[in-house]
């Protein structure tokens, strides 16, 4: 299991399981257009209720009267890593494959849906504020998100064909071993993108709505 560098192990990983990261892209991608075209889809009183409560938290991130940047960054942590978790325990159910891509494709739903949002009812200065406020995170969360959820849709198959295929030759544990691996190291950059919402994207969000 260890006779492979860590290049070696990623090269190999990626080889493997190319035609899955572009499948997972592709409905994250498709994810992120729903969301936002179901902005559009929405009615008058829907968007100015949404509006409404935006625009009360904006006017709080612009007092300063937000929570603590620690409470938000264990908020955040922990609900990206629940995330994670289910993911990693539904790959490891015959199951588990339809749900986790109903996940990658609500997520993608999230995004898209906030970002269209913003844009659609503040303009440019939405545009700015769904930069500041969304993107950096997900600059780090959308990647682990692929990754990961191309680790479980990978192991699911391989759990698939170990049960209906009865491959009882293959050593199955190592299999695991190293899928767990990865969510686990993938689940370190949670850490990072939590920092970035608690710390960074706050301060950001009050430069851009002082800004207009």
């Amino acid at each position: 299991m260890f006779k492979y560098g860590v290049r070696d192990q990623i090269t190999m990983h990626l080889q493997e399981n190319r035609s899955i990261y572009l499948f997972i892209s592709v409905l994250f991608l498709i994810g992120i257009i729903f969301g936002a075209i179901v902005v559009n889809s929405l009615n008058l009183t829907q968007k100015n209720d949404l509006y409404m409560y935006l625009g009360q938290f904006f006017g709080q991130v612009s007092d300063g009267n937000v929570a603590q940047s620690s409470d938000i960054f264990s908020q955040s942590f922990a609900h990206y890593a629940k995330y994670f978790g289910l993911m990693w325990l539904l790959g490891l159910s015959v199951i588990g494959l339809p749900v986790i891509l109903v996940l990658l494709f609500l997520k993608g739903v999230v995004v898209g849906f906030t970002v269209g949002f913003l844009v659609n009812q503040m303009g440019m200065p939405g545009f700015f504020l769904s930069f500041v406020a969304v993107m950096p995170q997900n600059f780090i969360l959308v990647p682990a998100f692929v990754i990961v959820g191309t680790a479980s849709v990978s192991f699911c198959l391989k759990m698939i064909r170990h049960q209906f295929l009865k491959k009882t030759n293959t050593p199955f544990f190592p299999i695991f071993v190293r899928y767990s691996a990865l969510i686990l190291c993938v689940g370190g950059s949670l850490a990072l993108a939590s920092a970035i919402e608690a710390y960074v994207s706050p301060v950001l969000m009050k430069l851009v709505l002082n800004s207009f």
